[in-house]
């Protein structure tokens, strides 16, 4: 497990829970989806449906707020989004609600090629995501988790970076760092955010963006976070299409950097348990320190 607080779960889990509070599912087929994600354990259910159960209290909200917020986000944005079905309750031993969605086919992505046709377009539809979500109304919605001040993660950042310093420059890290804190922060109106555009979130189908899934850390505030994709998935020629088509202006670019710089938290964090996780926090720190800060 990855976490110290998480709950272990499995199909057969899942099945009791289904029989219990939702019989008109429980004879599909159940199968765990192999994934990097680090707050929900996702279970296939029969061809159109997924279940996902939060591993830890920390991701109920989850539940809630995605049956909440996707239905109405879905109508204004230019790609798929998940599909909430139903939501579950505690029971059979598990503690936390659960959320049964549509199951979305596609891939993640890998790394963009850096001249690649589709790479381009991908990165263009990334951008133009982030627009529109950046567009829908704030009105009453919580602030996102990684859209506040960048400062409040310094601490946490100059922890991590310490632990990870047989893996990466450390004293350059800080210093990429410290040129992010020293960017104006956000003074506009809160903006809604995604948060967590990262390969494992993002699903794609003949070179296109086709779906962006997990919205546990959306919400409104500074949209600079957005940029993370930049780093955790563009290359440096892609990357300047993202920028271009989601129109970050240069602060929030920078603040952009910043965000990136904080998965350097799951390269020690998650180095046993979730490698695919500690790789991005490698990737995403080689990426933003291989490129002039301007």
């Amino acid at each position: 497990m990855m976490h110290e607080d998480e709950i272990p779960t499995d199909a057969a889990l899942v099945r009791r829970l289904l029989t219990h509070q939702f019989p008109q599912w429980a004879e599909l087929p159940v199968s765990p989806v192999d994934s990097a994600g680090t707050e929900n354990a996702i279970y296939r259910l029969g061809d159109e449906l997924a279940v996902r159960l939060p591993r830890m209290a920390g991701a109920v909200g989850q539940v809630e707020f995605e049956r909440d917020c996707l239905p109405w986000l879905a109508a204004l944005l230019p790609t798929a989004v998940p599909e909430p079905v139903a939501v579950g309750q505690p029971g059979q031993g598990y503690p936390f609600p659960w959320a049964i969605n549509r199951w979305i086919d596609g891939s993640h992505p890998t790394t963009v090629p850096a001249r690649a046709p589709d790479g381009h377009r991908l990165a263009g539809d990334l951008g133009e995501f982030v627009a529109a979500l950046r567009g829908a109304d704030a009105t009453g919605a919580r602030p996102g988790y990684r859209s506040v001040p960048l400062r409040t993660r310094d601490a946490s950042v100059r922890e991590w970076t310490a632990r990870a310093a047989h893996d990466v420059d450390a004293p350059a890290l800080l210093s990429a760092w410290e040129q992010a804190l020293d960017q104006p922060e956000w003074d506009g109106p809160p903006m809604w955010t995604h948060g967590d555009l990262i390969p494992g979130n993002i699903l794609v189908n003949g070179g296109r963006l086709h779906a962006v899934i997990d919205f546990g850390t959306a919400g409104v505030g500074d949209p600079a976070c957005d940029a993370i994709a930049a780093w955790t998935l563009l290359s440096a020629e892609t990357r300047k299409t993202f920028r271009a088509a989601a129109g970050f202006d240069d602060a929030a670019w920078a603040r952009g950097r910043g965000w990136a710089l904080t998965f350097v938290s799951g390269i020690d964090y998650y180095r046993r348990t979730n490698p695919a996780m500690a790789e991005l926090g490698r990737r995403a720190v080689t990426e933003v320190l291989a490129e002039p800060a301007g």
